[in-house]
Order: structure tokens, then sequence, then C-alpha cells
């Protein structure tokens, strides 16, 4: 199974840390189990430890977009060291030249990487501004034929309404991409949304916090909140 892992940069975190590394040893260890029951791992960051959206009035959108993106380039080359050093083989492609610091992406190179047992990291976003991370996630998984997006959250899923603010709100089990659209859900942005389902691509969501949490969703055994297509 080829599949696209989606990770907050706040995720990687903690209360005074902008690095968890007990987090993301704990990240390490699941994927590393995972590529050893032969699936081909793709991994998308946020930049939200760094840099959140536009910050600062006195900043052009475009800029700020770019501050955003390279955000996530650092945050893949901290994780992607983290990694090595559980053994793993990876590789960081960005849409943009980043020096020597990532190659940069292409299908051909990424699918190459993959048959070869890296783990991809797909930094950069999609290299351009006013596209999220949640959209960069969907392009590169439709992109390189990914079987399916694992979205890990600070959340069990999606819900009716704001769980944490409406006690009574509900969790979906299972929901299409069409009603997350109608619906306005937001569990990723809008045009991410419209591009998985134009793509095809089916998404799983579920909370990252949760022990063993990847394994879990991508095995079968699955507490969150699956979008069909």
């Amino acid at each position: 199974m080829r599949i696209l892992l989606k990770l907050s940069g706040e995720a990687l975190s903690s209360e005074g840390k902008r690095y968890d590394d007990e987090i993301i040893n704990g990240i390490a260890k699941q994927v590393k189990e995972l590529l050893t029951m032969g699936h081909q791992i793709g991994i998308v960051i946020g930049g939200g430890n760094y840099w959140r959206g536009r910050t600062s009035e006195n900043i052009d959108r475009t800029k700020a977009d770019q501050i955003g993106m390279l955000a996530t380039v650092m945050n893949c080359i901290y994780v992607s060291e983290m990694f090595r050093s559980h053994g793993m083989e990876t590789e960081i492609l960005t849409p943009f030249i980043c020096s020597t610091f990532t190659k940069q992406f292409s299908k051909d190179a990424a699918i190459e990487c993959f048959r070869s047992g890296k783990v991809v990291f797909f930094a950069g976003g999609t290299g351009h501004p006013y596209f999220s991370t949640d959209t960069g996630v969907v392009l590169r998984a439709v992109e390189v034929d990914a079987d399916g997006i694992f979205l890990a959250k600070a959340i069990d899923g999606i819900y009716d309404d704001d769980p944490r603010t409406n006690p009574n709100a509900k969790r979906y089990d299972e929901i299409t991409i069409d009603e997350v659209i109608a619906r306005n859900l937001q569990a990723i942005d809008m045009t991410a949304s419209i591009m998985a389902r134009d793509g095809r691509m089916p998404m799983w969501v579920f909370d990252l916090t949760e022990t063993n949490s990847i394994l879990n969703a991508v095995s079968g055994h699955f507490n969150g909140t699956k979008v069909t297509v």
C-alpha cells in the first residue's frame, strides 16, 4: 500500500519545545514497522510550530506563504534525520530548488524512492502561495498514485461541529467527500477537498496522540473518520 501521512507542525512540538523528540521517535517507530510490512510511505508536514498563516499585517501574503513553505522544509529535514537515526532511508523532495538540502520533486523521482524502500518527505507545499499543506498532501497523493491519505490530527476524526466548543458534537465514523464539501466540515480546506474528490483519493482522519495511532489506522484497527470517494 502506498500511503501519504499528513502531520501538523504542532504535532511535533510540546510546551516549551519546538521539537519533542519523544513524539517524533514514536512516529518513527510506527513508520519503520509499516515499512517492514511492505508499505510505501510519503510524509507531508505542516509548518505551524514555526509559522502559521499571515502573522503580521506588514508582510505581503506571498512572502508570508513563502516563509511557511520554508518552515515545512525545516521540519522535514529534522524529522528525516530522526528517522535515519532509526535505520530508515529517507529522501526530501521540494517543488523548488533548495540547494543541496533537498532534491527537486518529480513523480519519477518519488516513485523511484518508494520502490527503493525510502520514506519520502514532500516538503515546501505546492511551491506556490495561497495553497495550504492540505492541498499539498492531496496534490502529491494524486500525483504519485497513492492508495490513500492518513491525516494525523489533534482530534479523533471529523465532527458535525467543533467538539472543543460543543460537547454534543457528533463524530462521523464514515462520510463521503461530497458530504464533507456540501456541509463545509473543514476537515481539510475546500481546495484540498475538491481535489480529493476529483482525484478519487480516500482519507482517514485520526488522533495522532493515541497509542500506535498511525499503525492502527493503516492496519485497519481504526478509530476515527474514513472519508470515502
